[in-house]
């Protein structure tokens, strides 16, 4: 059994591997044609970057892998004798909450050069060695916190029902919900400095923009994103009444305010259509399949690894191949994302004005040095955007390019 998992995940890595060869092979192809959407100077820097960020991206991969042995060879073993003597709580929290401790330490160093290496190189890196220590520190707490709560839960509904998986499924897909409700507040709490919109007359135009969609927010708030970032972006955050219009600094110093309206026009076109309610039941079908899967996989399994059937090791071994189960029904997710994005479009076209949002896609991929072309099988597993030049030619705007790997077509009006 242990050999057919392996096998399974090897099989995942060679796949990861493949696509990032190809979307690496395909942006040094293409950088070498016409500049798309940037100049030319513009559009072989965010061409680099992309590449730099898919070979990290291969080493990262390499690495897990590397880790997934690892655990699979005898230190999953190990990790559960480390705990003996203690309680059953103590002894499930503390093995599971130890494998995501040693694998976040171990893939640090890829965040930190990513960061302080490529981000810097490419100018959007601001944030200091200080900064990035304390946010790893809180990241750290704040997972230690809740995750040891939910595994605290997950394991007593193990040890109290056999339909254990059901429940546990029922569980998580509560945390998801507190999670989204809650993410504008902790955000707010521990990172960023999140302050009221002073500009009464964009303040103005964004809650008229939001009455015309039944958007009931708690205000609209903006992040001192800049001092992590150079990217733009904005996101509404939270459930219910806990729900947020938080703009990046960086975004309001970049687009113009008929841009900024055209921008939250999509967002409010996700709002309008639940896009985030079918992203929450996607990720619910996800989840349920997994929980049924590693709900009943055989005895002989855990006998291989040399561990009981725990609660603990379910989870260890749920954490260990979740990557695997996630990729290959990311194409699926990411069909009905790039559906939405479409929809959500053409409510920021109707709200804020096609040209407006084409001019604000285009800063956007400008400022974020965002490579505009990619080769199909990478989109097909990776993006739940669709191209951003397809996005623009559905809004009318007329993009030529020097390639036919899926961008000769006209965009999908359904």
């Amino acid at each position: 059994m242990i050999t057919a998992i392996i096998a399974v995940y090897t099989l995942y890595i060679l796949v990861r591997f493949y696509v990032s060869a190809m979307q690496i092979g395909y942006i040094n192809q293409v950088k070498r044609k016409g500049a798309v959407l940037m100049g030319e100077r513009e559009y072989r820097d965010a061409a680099a970057y992309a590449v730099a960020k898919e070979k990290l991206s291969m080493a990262e991969v390499f690495v897990e892998f590397l880790l997934f042995l690892g655990w699979m060879g005898g230190m999953l073993a190990w990790m559960d004798s480390a705990w003996m003597g203690q309680n059953a709580t103590v002894h499930t929290v503390g093995a599971v909450m130890g494998l995501i401790l040693i694998n976040a330490l171990v893939m640090l160093p890829f965040g930190w050069y990513a960061k302080f290496k490529l981000d810097a190189q490419y100018g959007f890196n601001r944030s200091s060695t200080g900064q990035f220590v304390k946010d790893t520190l809180i990241s750290t707490m704040l997972t230690l916190l809740f995750g040891s709560l939910v595994v605290w839960g997950i394991a007593a509904i193990i040890g109290g029902s056999e339909q254990w998986w059901l429940w546990s499924f029922a569980f998580i897909m509560v945390v998801v919900i507190v999670i989204n409700m809650l993410f504008p507040t902790i955000r707010a709490l521990f990172f960023d400095k999140v302050t009221p919109l002073e500009d009464p007359q964009l303040k103005s135009q964004i809650e008229e923009l939001m009455a015309k969609t039944g958007f009931v927010s708690s205000g609209v708030f903006v992040s001192d994103a800049s001092k992590r970032d150079a990217r733009l972006n904005a996101y509404f955050g939270g459930l219910g009444k806990s729900k947020r219009v938080v703009l990046f600094d960086t975004l309001i110093q970049k687009l113009s305010p008929a841009e900024l309206i055209a921008v939250l026009g999509h967002e409010l076109g996700h709002f309008a259509h639940g896009d985030l309610y079918k992203n929450i039941a996607m990720v619910g079908v996800m989840l349920f399949g997994m929980f049924a899967f590693f709900g009943n996989l055989p005895e002989t399994l855990y006998m291989e690894l040399g561990v009981a059937k725990s609660p603990h090791i379910v989870m260890m071994l749920f954490l260990l191949l979740m990557p695997v189960v996630s990729f290959f029904i990311m194409p699926l997710f990411g069909m009905m994302s790039r559906h939405n994005e479409y929809e959500a479009d053409r409510s920021g076209a109707e709200l804020g004005g096609a040209e407006h949002l084409v001019n604000a896609l285009k800063k956007l991929v400008s400022e974020n040095k965002s490579f505009p072309l990619s080769h199909p099988l990478y989109r097909f597993f990776h993006t739940t955007h669709p191209p951003v030049i397809e996005r623009l030619r559905a809004l009318g705007a007329d993009i030529r390019v020097d390639t036919d790997e899926g961008y000769g077509d006209p965009c999908p009006n359904d």
